[in-house]
């Protein structure tokens, strides 16, 4: 234990603790630019680049970066000194003296951690003028890139090389043209970009944003020859709050589904239901595939993989293109939506394809690039029109005056809106496996699961494995969130060792919780258990917790696709995956 003061205040802290950490245990608010705090991730983040959080020490020549100085027996620190603050004030003067002075039209203005720390520190002018480096702008179909704004902090570059081992983003040149970048300054659609979107969740400036979708949802919204239908992921309830003031973790499905008819859609249905269809597809597929390697098929793909997230489809297709046989075929519940919403749901309403405005809710930046896969679209014209986030959607209610807070609870319309409890679990790590095994179980044994709560697969780490027994048969089960954590377990499938029959992927930390599009959390884990806990409240709050047993898809089944796997499900709720590399 190490003894000091800061600010003039006693405390006893643990060796290897930084002064940040220190300052923080205290209540003592040092500002910062380039930290993140990943610890529960088990990534060390202690750059020190920005140098905002810069304080005096006794003793020290030079002012010290609090983020990664570590505490010493009997220091005695300033945090706040005038020396300090001059400091902080000069860098953050520096950083706007080369950055692009366009707030009133920026993606993330009222969002921005420059903006907020220049406010904190009450720079009202510039004293350092000169040359601006300018880039050029890169759109891809999730995010786009504005380089002009990027204050090199490298918080993107983290996220991508240690937390996604995705290894996009990378600082590159040297002195006033050195920017954070694809090699080469190639196009963020030419590399192997998953569009997971976690560098747009801690890029503290317009640097990096998702592709805009509000206006061109609001022209829909505008066409009278448009039948405009929206479906919501399961993680948005959990989450959308946060952009009205309420507390984390707090269910708002009631007043999404309200929201959503007063910005003007003709139907406002549930992601959940195509939840429920997707464990239809893909628990079939899982059981067909272990009962062929019981009865003796050496040849057979497993472990299976589930298949819910464009992120984590893209990943494996860029970097381990030789095991795109071994995930489900089965589309995302977005696409399945999608496709059973412009044949099924087109044909009862009478509607022409073409006529037809599906728009999705997600928590997710990566269902953008998804909804424009050509694989998903007939002719031309996508399954899925247009993709929001939890960001837009929040943007958009906004933008109509909306009093999300005073609006009532409403349910969603049908027949695309019943869900079960198995489907809302989708929206964390963890939850698709379950749902999946819940269904799978009573499929497999004939008998009734009365167990519905697995408690071994739910968490946060990084890496879980659970054994269920599916009556006497043991099913090993692996999960993983953050593409990282999901590298180490293909390197062991590649390798031969994995004892896994199935696994379950998202390349987000904690799963959709933390996507991409949700509401900022800056890698505050505590954020998403309590999303998490949300998500397992309403589960536990519905009436039907099993997808098989959600009516509506057993009437979509039996007046439209037949069974799982038939020849029109194959067609409308699969998918193929392609060698990128």
């Amino acid at each position: 234990m190490i003894n000091l003061t800061i600010d003039k205040k006693p405390l006893v802290v643990k060796k290897g603790t930084t002064i940040l950490e220190a300052a923080s245990s205290i209540g003592i608010d040092i500002p910062t630019l380039c930290h993140m705090n990943l610890h529960d991730m088990n990534i060390e983040n202690n750059p020190g680049g920005c140098r905002v959080c810069v304080v005096e020490v006794k003793g020290r020549r030079n002012l010290a970066p609090a983020c990664c100085t570590e505490v010493a027996e009997g220091m005695e620190i300033s945090s706040h000194s005038i020396r300090a603050i001059n400091a902080r004030r000069t860098v953050v003067e520096l950083i706007l003296s080369d950055h692009p002075a366009d707030c009133l039209v920026c993606a993330k203005s009222g969002n921005c951690d420059l903006q907020d720390l220049a406010h904190h520190l009450g720079i009202r002018e510039i004293h350092y003028q000169g040359e601006q480096s300018h880039y050029r702008e890169d759109t891809s179909p999730a995010i786009i890139r504005e380089m002009d704004k990027c204050i090199l902090c490298r918080r993107c570059e983290t996220m991508c090389n240690q937390v996604q081992t995705v290894g996009v983003l990378s600082t590159i040149n040297r002195g006033f043209h050195c920017v954070v970048s694809p090699a080469f300054e190639m196009n963020l659609d030419h590399s192997s970009c998953t569009y997971c979107g976690q560098c747009v969740a801690v890029c503290p400036t317009g640097a990096l944003t998702e592709v805009d979708e509000t206006g061109a949802v609001i022209r829909a919204l505008s066409d009278p020859t448009k039948t405009v239908i929206v479906q919501t992921a399961p993680a948005v309830r959990a989450a959308l709050g946060e952009e009205f003031g309420m507390e984390a973790g707090t269910l708002v499905t009631g007043k999404m589904a309200a929201a959503l008819r007063r910005l003007g859609f003709d139907y406002v249905f549930d992601t959940d239901f195509a939840a429920d269809l997707t464990i239809m597809e893909e628990g079939t597929e899982l059981l067909g595939r272990l009962n062929k390697y019981l009865a003796g098929d050496q040849e057979v793909k497993l472990p299976i993989l589930t298949s819910c997230c464009p992120a984590w489809v893209k990943f494996f297709e860029h970097q381990f293109p030789d095991l795109k046989d071994i995930p489900s075929t089965a589309r995302s519940p977005q696409q399945m939506f999608g496709a059973i919403a412009k044949t099924y749901f087109a044909d009862k309403m009478k509607v022409k394809r073409e006529d037809l405005v599906v728009v999705s809710i997600m928590p997710c930046v990566a269902k953008k690039y998804e909804s424009s896969r050509d694989e998903f679209a007939v002719n031309g014209n996508p399954d899925v029109d247009h993709a929001l986030t939890t960001r837009e959607l929040a943007q958009l209610i906004n933008l109509a005056n909306i009093d999300f807070k005073a609006l009532p609870n409403e349910e969603f319309d049908q027949p695309m809106g019943e869900s079960t409890g198995a489907s809302v679990i989708f929206g964390t790590t963890g939850g698709v496996i379950e749902a999946a095994v819940r269904t799978a179980y009573e499929v497999q044994t004939g008998k009734t699961l009365e167990r519905l709560d697995f408690e071994e697969l739910r968490g946060m780490e990084g890496l879980r494995k659970a054994t269920i027994d599916f009556d006497g048969l043991p099913i090993n089960i692996g999960i993983a969130h953050g593409l990282g954590n999901a590298r180490k377990l293909l390197e062991e499938i590649k390798a031969g060792k994995s004892e896994f029959h199935a696994i379950e992927i998202m390349s987000c930390p904690g799963g959709c919780i933390g996507g991409g599009g949700q509401p900022y959390h800056h890698g505050d884990v505590e954020v998403l258990k309590k999303r998490q806990k949300a998500i397992y409240a309403e589960d536990k709050s519905k009436t039907i917790r099993k997808s098989h047993e959600n009516p509506y898809i057993k009437k979509l089944y039996d007046e439209f696709l037949g069974e799982p796997l038939s020849e029109k499900a194959h067609h409308l709720l699969h998918t193929e995956y392609f060698d990128r590399s």
